[in-house]
């Protein structure tokens, strides 16, 4: 992650998108402005809205499990867990290519379960234990 972390999206993908039109979402302008910082300079919440949607997953997963394995329940602007209810949420269709390390998941939704009810760190309890388990039923996990 050291050498990556140094290097934006555009960087990585040696792709620079132009300017968002006058006329854009909030949201576009948001995922415009991140894959121009630094990898390493993302924010949970920032990591959370690139990987909702569906950017540069290969290149922020490693940088946001290594979040999560520090703390589960990491959070952008929502909630205790949105990072990791954001990477549960990503398709199957979105693998190999982007796949989620399995064993960094595994030690991830063991730390989870460990803590007990997420409503104790106040986070949803029912939103995060409904994501992984679709997770672990889409990947057979």
């Amino acid at each position: 992650m050291d050498e990556i972390g140094n290097l934006s999206l555009e960087q990585i993908e040696e792709t620079s998108w132009p300017d968002p039109p006058a006329d854009a979402t909030r949201l576009m302008r948001t995922v415009h402005e991140l894959r121009r910082k630094p990898i390493r300079e993302l924010t949970p919440d920032d990591l959370r809205v690139l990987i909702r949607q569906r950017e540069g997953l290969r290149a922020l997963l490693p940088r946001a499990l290594e979040l999560l394995a520090q703390d589960p329940l990491a959070e952008g602007d929502y909630y205790p867990g949105d990072l990791l209810v954001a990477i549960l949420e990503i398709p199957s269709s979105y693998q190999p290519e982007n796949s989620i390390p399995a064993a960094s998941m595994t030690e991830i939704l063991q730390n989870i379960e460990r803590m007990g009810d997420p409503g104790q760190h106040f986070a949803p309890h029912e939103e995060i234990w409904k994501a992984i388990h679709n997770f672990r039923a889409d990947n057979d996990n």
